[in-house]
């Protein structure tokens, strides 16, 4: 295997992790906690800065960087090599990947500090950011898959990190299950896909379907698939329940896998996929309809929720059924460029909240806080930088890649607009809602907390100010020349996303863009009205004076309890049955039956072994005997 000095870097880019999560479970426990916050920050680091070293090395035109390690799989009728395929869009991820992986890390040596467990979480991060490189550095759906499969596996050791809880264990196992149920159709899709077109690797993939003659319906049942196995990992209708209930993990387990890298991998496979979703308009309308069902139907529970954390978690997935929005739009670039400015502002939302919940040591109710302002003010300003980024305010990044969105979607038709529109205003009142009701208005904490509220150490805050940084500035990589940009994303991203360019008129996006921002600014001064002039606090609700209606968005529409008695209780009573029939009376009885079956033979077998010399050689003379006969018999 000869590799040139690009290719060795790419190779170690996935590597330094691995080495990382290899170091801890040989020496994690001999290492002291600094000195192990420092070493795993370093392989994460480290794998940064060897995948800037790449991304200078390609441009729009370059060819893809190719590392063929070996042939993981070779028959004569199937070929699965272990290779990476670095072009214009991995590289993009894998700058986000370690990127913001890096910062996580960093702020984790201070959050989890005196942690019993700190060794083993960082071990874990380490192994999650592996997989997740090779997700998205795969040349082919297989090790794509394997990469899926892995952050999968992460995702349940770091959302159960603290396993004493039985709640913890409860919300791992169910996300574990629930992307078990996308990836079973995820599988079902890609065995069809080589079926149809005999191969896994996306160039060749790409050729085949170009020269192909299939029909419509298999491509759209393809997709289909492949979309569904995607609402698992980012978490759309009906597979998002696991998502909220995975805020029980540490808070940067939110910020990594819940915000900026694993709820993307579905994004992700359907803009690698780009080429096979074009032909299957069907599927398209079906994402489409999903992503904005979604996007709608999570930002109205957002509106009613206490925790922090769950509010956030929502608001990633009303963000990610924008971006499949667009996805079923045809604007893939559009959906690219708005998983990165999401990226960026929500991992600073949930590290500004983990912050805020470090200062309050645990409290994580925003009905038990306000006027933190106050208390932290470096936390405070950071985590308006990303309310405003996420209710597209501009000059925030926010506001260019929704802005995006809109437009587009008025394109397709003004309706699409209006509703994409409503879905973003939704965005706007719950954000500042927990915006207003943390920071602003009276402390509703007891005296013992307020006098131990403390702002982070900057191991935490320095991750928050760049962050904070890319939050503000992020948006300009990808802005439209109505905002004197070039679109450098899209451009950069071309040969790998087909890229429809927008033709409405400068007048029209003005005026598009003008009530988008009247319709922001007049939910934002209700919601100051409300909550901070008015002082209304979630804390007075109350349940017998609100209508059915707000109870059934507080409760979350009981998707949940349906879910359990609908389907959690049907395969339960299935499973007695199968138990009390076909356990007890079928295979209880065979293996039972055999047991004594082996018992009844061995003890009349037990009775020739008697001790008598002259019954061993009476048996060895019939034994002789019976084996000539054979010989004989057969020899004639």
């Amino acid at each position: 295997m000869n590799l040139n000095s690009a290719q060795l870097i790419a190779m170690m880019v996935p590597t330094l992790p691995l080495i990382g999560f290899a170091g801890y479970l040989l020496y994690g426990q001999y290492l002291k906690e600094k000195s192990a916050g420092l070493l795993a920050s370093l392989w994460i680091i480290l794998s940064f800065f060897l995948t800037l070293i790449l991304f200078f090395q390609l441009n729009e035109s370059s060819p893809a960087i190719n590392v063929h390690l070996f042939d993981w799989i070779n028959t004569d009728d199937l070929n699965i090599p272990f290779e990476f395929r670095i072009d214009q869009l991995s590289i993009i991820m894998m700058l986000l990947i370690t990127g913001v992986g890096s910062l996580i890390h960093i702020y984790s040596t201070g959050y989890m500090h005196g942690d019993e467990g700190f060794s083993r979480f960082f071990a874990y991060l380490n192994l999650f950011i592996f997989f997740m490189l090779i997700l998205v550095m795969a040349n082919n759906f297989v090790l794509m898959f394997a990469g899926w499969e892995g952050v999968g596996l992460c995702s349940y050791l770091l959302i159960g990190f603290w396993y004493k809880d039985h709640e913890n264990n409860k919300a791992a196992n169910k996300a574990f299950i629930i992307n078990r149920i996308g990836d079973l159709f995820l599988l079902f899709g890609l065995f069809l896909l080589y079926k149809q077109f005999g191969t896994f690797i996306f160039s060749d993939l790409e050729q085949n379907i170009a020269g192909s003659m299939s029909s419509p319906e298999i491509l759209t049942f393809i997709t289909l698939l492949l979309f569904i196995g995607a609402t698992g990992k980012s978490a759309q209708i009906p597979l998002y329940t696991w998502l909220p209930d995975a805020m029980a993990g540490p808070t940067p387990v939110s910020a990594l896998i819940h915000a900026a890298t694993m709820v993307t991998a579905g994004i992700y496979l359907i803009v690698r996929s780009n080429f096979l979703f074009a032909l299957a308009p069907l599927t398209n309308e079906i994402i489409t309809f999903v992503g904005l069902t979604t996007s709608i139907f999570a930002g109205v529970i957002a509106t009613k929720q206490n925790d922090i954390k769950k509010i956030l978690a929502y608001s990633t997935i009303s963000q990610l059924g924008l971006m499949f929005f667009a996805l079923g739009l045809g604007a893939y670039g559009a959906a690219f460029f708005h998983l990165l400015t999401h990226a960026f502002f929500k991992a600073l939302l949930f590290l500004g909240a983990g912050s805020v919940i470090h200062g309050l040591h645990g409290e994580q109710d925003i009905r038990n806080m306000g006027n933190l302002k106050k208390y932290m003010h470096y936390t405070h300003l950071l985590f308006l930088i990303g309310v405003l980024a996420i209710i597209a305010l501009p000059p925030f990044s926010g506001f260019y890649s929704k802005d995006n969105i809109l437009s587009l979607a008025y394109i397709q038709s003004p309706i699409w607009w209006i509703a994409a529109l409503f879905a973003g205003l939704l965005t706007v009142f719950y954000m500042l809602r927990l915006y207003f009701v943390v920071f602003w208005g009276k402390e509703r904490m007891s005296q013992d907390t307020i006098n131990k509220i403390h702002e982070s150490p900057w191991s935490m805050l320095l991750p928050l100010l760049i962050l904070g940084i890319l939050s503000v500035f992020g948006g300009w990589i990808n802005a439209p020349e109505l905002l004197l940009g070039n679109k450098w994303l899209e451009h950069f991203i071309s040969p790998i996303v087909s890229i429809h360019p927008s033709h409405l008129p400068h007048s029209t996006e003005w005026i598009l863009m003008a009530v988008s921002m009247g319709s922001i600014l007049l939910v934002a001064f209700m919601t100051y009205q409300k909550y901070v002039s008015k002082a209304h606090v979630p804390l007075i609700e109350s349940n017998a004076k609100d209508g059915s209606f707000v109870n059934l968005i507080r409760n979350k529409f009981y998707v949940d309890e349906l879910y359990e008695s609908v389907i959690g209780k049907s395969f339960l009573k299935l499973s007695q049955f199968f138990n009390s029939i076909f356990e007890n009376q079928v295979v209880r009885r065979i293996t039972d039956g055999t047991g004594q079956l082996s018992l009844y033979v061995s003890e009349n077998i037990r009775k020739t072994q008697n001790g008598f010399i002259s019954y061993y050689l009476f048996a060895m003379a019939l034994g002789v005997l019976g084996i000539l006969t054979i010989f004989i018999f057969f020899a004639l």
